[in-house]
């Protein structure tokens, strides 16, 4: 596993972290499955876990807590979000600092994702929606500060409303956060506009989530995919973003080289890019941990592929179902 700067944190990070959404907010997960990926991954040089307590109301928390207490003797940095108390996602414009992260609000969270993680601190805390628009309130550069000088977080980050890049650059150049979170891919291009000269310019971390499309960029997702009543695909994978994604990935398909696969080429496209700190797919079997991890070893794509997949950028604008 290689490992890579944590902007100017300094940390030295696995460039493939873990994400854990799914092993609480995806039907189909089983804790003892899920504990065992956990501990492959960390055998596999993998150092880099995030969670949120909104995965599961804190369970996904308990779990990386759990693993982390049988790995006490290891460096393995934890990066946790405060779910906003409106609990929606992403943040609309007329959401106030009060809808969403009042300042004891704040505290609150912090406070009870480290109980469910068995930690005195955190590496990263992050606000699990962004409006740069809450900068206008001062209190909410006071609450960032408060939390850096209360010894109880290491880090502040941001993660960042699907398919807005853009709406965080005024965090990033204002110096208040030291990492973002933000939807990159294949198709998910946009970052790099103006985003990513921003974080190169205040060294702020990137860390790539979605980097499967919600599990698009797997190649498993069909016009005749279903998922169990509950589970959040269903309400984002809604007839008209399935059709439009299966032709998108579809068109990737017989790119991929001799020996590879779709996922794998996925995950070496975003090696591609130094400005990314991390990635983090989800994974919640040894197998995808296995596969996941692998794609380090193997590194970034040849030029010639990755400036093939390059025109495949798909510009999205954030909708009804996109949440």
């Amino acid at each position: 596993m290689k490992m890579r700067r944590f902007g100017r944190t300094g940390w030295q990070v696995s460039e493939i972290g873990y994400g854990m959404w799914g092993m609480a907010g995806w039907t189909g997960s089983e804790d003892a499955e899920s504990l065992a990926a956990l501990q492959h991954s960390i055998d596999l040089g993998c150092n880099f876990f995030d969670t949120a307590w909104a995965y599961g109301d804190g369970h996904s928390e308990e779990l990386l807590g759990k693993t982390l207490r049988a790995n006490s003797s290891k460096k393995l940095y934890v990066a946790t979000k405060i779910p906003p108390k409106n609990r929606r996602w992403p943040a609309l414009k007329e959401f106030s600092v009060d809808d969403c992260f009042p300042p004891a609000y704040v505290f609150e969270y912090v406070d009870k994702s480290l109980k469910n993680l068995g930690l005195e601190s955190l590496d990263l805390i992050q606000y699990h929606t962004w409006m740069d628009s809450w900068l206008d309130d001062p209190r909410t550069q006071n609450t960032i500060e408060k939390l850096r000088s209360s010894g109880k977080v290491r880090a502040v980050g941001i993660s960042q409303n699907r398919w807005e890049p853009e709406n965080g650059i005024r965090a990033v150049r204002a110096g208040l956060v030291d990492a973002v979170q933000v939807i990159y891919n294949i198709f998910d291009q946009n970052p790099e506009d103006e985003l990513f000269p921003a974080c190169r310019e205040k060294d702020v971390a990137v860390i790539a989530r979605v980097p499967f499309d919600e599990g698009s960029l797997t190649g498993t997702l069909t016009l005749d995919s279903t998922w169990p009543k509950g589970d959040w695909r269903n309400t984002y994978f809604v007839p008209e973003n399935l059709k439009a994604t299966v032709e998108h990935v579809e068109k990737l398909k017989p790119l991929v080289p001799a020996g590879s696969s779709l996922p794998e080429m996925a995950l070496r496209f975003i090696l591609n890019n130094p400005d990314i700190s991390t990635i983090i797919p989800g994974m919640r079997k040894i197998r995808n941990v296995e596969a996941n991890l692998s794609a380090s070893d193997k590194g970034p794509l040849p030029t010639q592929l990755h400036a093939q997949l390059r025109s495949h950028r798909w510009v999205r604008r954030p909708t009804h179902w996109s949440q």
